[in-house]
Order: structure tokens, then C-alpha cells, then sequence
């Protein structure tokens, strides 16, 4: 076997390796121990592809020809493998950006879910808060009615304890007036019976004299008889 086709040979394995390589692109998550691969795969191929080209110059006009026909495919095959991988790449590129924009957008949603999350939290708080606000109101308007309420209930009762106090003052004056009174009949009653017992003496007296009187006539006609 000549050493073209031992590189004929080794091109071709290599391409073939090259090959499976790109194809296995789209399948593994870290790429960059095959991108290396593939990169160095790509450079022995162009350097076969220079080293046939050299050894195809020492053939014969007849043989140079078929060779340097299966050399062009040889680069067009490379070329072609060449964009492909360049292709494979850029397409792996877009499919990762793809992922980590759908990457993004689940950590969005979830960020969005999150903070409609906090948000509905937030709502409920001051939903609670403001429910709160309104119970303290009531409370604070109950406590003033009843702060109002007690002001006209001491109100009352302060009116309520003058009335009273004035009651008792209008009770003693009338006790004392009752007292006056009652001194007074006592005294009034004290002269009516003066004036009774004078009345009954001097009646009596009169009386006697008169029965005295009537004993003289009497004593007087019975010794003139």
C-alpha cells in the first residue's frame, strides 16, 4: 500500500469520526471536550488532505488526474463537514440560548408567580389591616358614645345630687319652719290653757261668790224672820 492511500485511509476513518462526532452534537449537554475533538479531528484532515496533495505531485500524469479528482472530493468533503459543524454549532448555540431563555422565563414565571404570591399576601394583610382599622374605629366611636353617655350620666347625676343636696336644704328649712311652728303651737297652746285655767279660776270664783252671796241673802232673811 502506498502512503497516499494509507492517508486515503486516514481520512476517511477520520471523516467518519468527525462524522458520528457532529452528529453527537444536539445529544450531549457539555460539549466542549467534543467541540475540541472535532476542532483537532478537522486539522488532521486538512493536514492529510495537504500531505496527499504533496504526494500526488510524484505521480504520473495519468494516476495525478484520478488522484487529484479523489482530493477534490476530499475537500469538498471537508469543506462540507466543515459548515456542517459550524452550522451544528451555531444551532447547539441557539438551542442553549433557547433553554436558558426558557430557563428565564420559568424563573419569571415562577418570580411572577411569586410575587402575584406576595402580592395576594400583601392584599390579604391589608385586607386584615384594614378590617382591623375598621373594628379599632368602631371600637374608638363605641368608646366616645360611651365616653358621652358616662359625661351625661355624671351630668345627671350631678344635677341629680344638687336636686338632693337642694331637697335637703329645702327638707331642713322646712323641719326648721316645722320646729318654728310646732314651738309656736306649743306657746299658743300653752296660753290657751293660761287662759283656761284663769278662765275656770275666775269662773269658780265666781261661783263661790255667788253661792256665798246667795248663803248671805239667805242667812240674812233667815234672822230677820
Amino acid at each position: 500500500m502506498s502512503l497516499l492511500e494509507q492517508y486515503e485511509q486516514q481520512y476517511a476513518t477520520l471523516i467518519a469520526e468527525i462524522t458520528i462526532q457532529i452528529g453527537q452534537i444536539p445529544l450531549i449537554s457539555e460539549r466542549k471536550e467534543l467541540y475540541a475533538k472535532i476542532d483537532g479531528g478537522l486539522v488532521e484532515a486538512q493536514e492529510l488532505i495537504e500531505q496527499m496533495g504533496l504526494e500526488i505531485r510524484e505521480l504520473s500524469s495519468i494516476q495525478r488526474s484520478t488522484a487529484t479528482s479523489k482530493l477534490n472530493c476530499a475537500q469538498v468533503e471537508l469543506k462540507r463537514l466543515q459548515n456542517e459543524y459550524k452550522k451544528a454549532r451555531e444551532d447547539s448555540r441557539k438551542a442553549q440560548a433557547i433553554n436558558v431563555a426558557i430557563d428565564d422565563y420559568e424563573d419569571y414565571y415562577e418570580d411572577v408567580s411569586m410575587s402575584h404570591d406576595q402580592r395576594q399576601r400583601l392584599l390579604d394583610n391589608s385586607e386584615r389591616i384594614e378590617r382591623t382599622g375598621n373594628r379599632l374605629q368602631e371600637g374608638y366611636r363605641v368608646a366616645l358614645e360611651t365616653e358621652s353617655l358616662g359625661a351625661q350620666v355624671l351630668g345627671d347625676l350631678h344635677h341629680q345630687r344638687e336636686t338632693i343636696q337642694a331637697s335637703r336644704a329645702r327638707l331642713r328649712e322646712t323641719n326648721a319652719e316645722l320646729g318654728r311652728a310646732s314651738r309656736t303651737l306649743n306657746s299658743m297652746w300653752m296660753r290657751a290653757m293660761r287662759q283656761k285655767v284663769i278662765l275656770y279660776t275666775v269662773g269658780g270664783c265666781f261661783v263661790v261668790a255667788v253661792v256665798v252671796s246667795i248663803y248671805l241673802t239667805f242667812s240674812s232673811n233667815a234672822r230677820k224672820a
